[in-house]
């Protein structure tokens, strides 16, 4: 008599917290793991998977992405989830907010936010939630019911949103139209003050959810990016990534980090997370303020581009992105960051941005025009595991950096580990199977990668989700099976 729906045999299992990779079979039963162990047979499950000794790391859970933020929300959740479950993510979350871009719509989230929930559903070929940002004064009310109502705990702040545009420099009246601000709102310091302040009050008046709230910042402040942007457009000798790092200059961001860390301790805003820190000041900045501010939990984010990209290489302004690219010196840094146990996590900040929609239509186009961001998270499994591999990084610090961690912080309590009683999200890895990255091998609808060429060690062979095979070997397999992740999730 069977008493499981499948059995996946035949599987290195990588576990974080936990050095040993075991040869065990998985024994998945309701979308979870009911049983793992050095055998069990065939004849107890429905259905058997020959894992082929692939590495078995939890699927990823990408906590930094943006669907939705250059396509129609309900299109970019099916091509760039597809791209996701490539690449062994089974969890997306992202980033989103009012004003143009996403939904190209200002108003009270009461109204806004099951619209997202409307669009997005049956869309998603992982499972997935969302994180919000205030942008509006109205928001800071309405934190308490998205995070009790909806299971949205997490918050974001623009830091560099005041002051200058999304792609570039730009004037404030154009910079309030982009934000759909009301004649009474502001997007500063003060703004960002509040932001915090509700996240703290919220933490203590609802504990149900109090551990999981958390704000986090894209730290770089405009004031310097408007100056050091007019110096380099006159500097002839500086173009393409490397205008743009030096436009968007690295003390910009250490001087955000200290900025949004002395407001967490004012406010009493315990839970921080200083997303995609570029460059050895910002590290260095967030470390420091660690250290000071010893009371406040700050997390510190990196992404998979600002590990396998640099601003000398040639992939250009298809590589423009917030913050930029930096030198080679920086990228190394910041992989010594996360050997050194630095970094808490790594994301892709996915951001589907297509040839049409970028305006670089070739790597060495002018830099200035360009639209900000890019995908990659079909590759961020393979490029934490090709380069960290290479310098030495373990495999279950890699499950801790790419599941375990954003899954504990952000509330999904059932994602993140290969245990009893966790969703069965599995991404199955050869760890020798060598590729070379190329745009058309990808269901991404962006049509090109700023990745293209590199060659990778590591690739992933199938996804599951809750148990369901979601891709294998080049193909995206079944229906589209995410479900939106209410957070925090229960306890077990």
């Amino acid at each position: 008599m069977t008493s499981l729906d499948l059995v996946i045999k035949n599987v290195r299992v990588v576990r974080p917290r936990q050095p040993a990779v075991e040869r065990l079979d998985l024994g998945v039963k309701d979308g979870r793991f009911a049983v793992v162990a050095p055998d069990i047979a065939a004849s107890q499950a429905r259905g058997v998977f020959d894992g082929r000794g692939l590495l078995a790391f939890p699927g990823i859970v990408d906590a930094h992405t943006h669907v939705g933020i250059y396509a129609p929300l309900a299109e970019d959740a099916v091509t760039e989830s597809k791209a996701a479950a490539m690449g062994g993510v089974t969890t997306m979350l992202t980033y989103f907010r009012t004003g143009q871009y996403y939904l190209n719509r200002g108003g009270s989230w009461s109204d806004f936010f099951p619209e997202v929930l409307k669009l997005s559903a049956d869309r998603y070929w992982c499972d997935y939630a969302y994180h919000m940002a205030p942008i509006e004064s109205r928001h800071l009310d309405e934190m308490e019911m998205l995070a009790v109502e909806h299971g949205v705990p997490s918050f974001k702040i623009f830091m560099f949103y005041g002051g200058y545009g999304l792609h570039g420099k730009t004037d404030a009246d154009a910079q309030r139209r982009f934000l759909m601000l009301g004649p009474d709102d502001s997007y500063d310091l003060a703004h960002f003050e509040f932001v915090m302040r509700s996240a703290a009050r919220l933490r203590e008046r609802r504990p149900e959810v109090g551990e999981h709230v958390s704000v986090s910042l894209h730290c770089e402040m405009a004031d310097v990016l408007n100056a050091y942007t007019k110096l380099v457009q006159r500097d002839p000798t500086l173009t393409g990534l490397r205008a743009y790092s030096a436009a968007r200059p690295p003390h910009a961001e250490g001087l955000a980090v200290w900025i949004a860390a002395y407001l967490a301790h004012e406010t009493g805003c315990r839970n921080i997370n200083l997303l995609h820190l570029s460059s050895r000041k910002a590290l260095d900045a967030a470390l420091l303020a660690q250290a000071i501010f010893p009371h406040v939990d700050f997390r510190r984010e990196v992404t998979v581009g600002h590990l396998l990209l640099d601003c000398d290489g040639p992939a250009g302004a298809q590589a423009k992105v917030n913050p930029p690219i930096r030198p080679r010196e920086d990228v190394e840094y910041l992989w010594q960051g996360v050997l050194d146990g630095k970094v808490d996590w790594i994301v892709s900040d996915h951001a589907c941005c297509s040839t049409e929609v970028k305006g670089a239509r070739r790597p060495h186009d002018d830099i200035w025009p360009a639209k900000s961001g890019f995908g990659g998270t079909e590759y961020l499994l393979s490029g934490v595991f090709s380069e960290g591999q290479r310098r030495g990084l373990a495999e279950h610090r890699i499950a801790e950096l790419t599941a375990w961690n954003p899954a504990r912080r952000f509330g999904l309590t059932a994602k993140g580990d290969v245990a009893v009683g966790y969703d069965a999200d599995l991404a199955l890895l050869d760890p020798t199977r060598r590729f070379v990255v190329r745009a058309a091998d990808s269901p991404s609808s962006q049509g090109y990668t700023p990745f293209e060429g590199q060659e990778l060690t590591g690739q992933v062979q199938a996804t599951f989700l809750r148990g369901h095979l979601i891709y294998e070997r080049g193909a995206i397999v079944g229906p589209p099976r995410g479900r939106y992740v209410r957070r925090p999730g229960p306890r077990f």
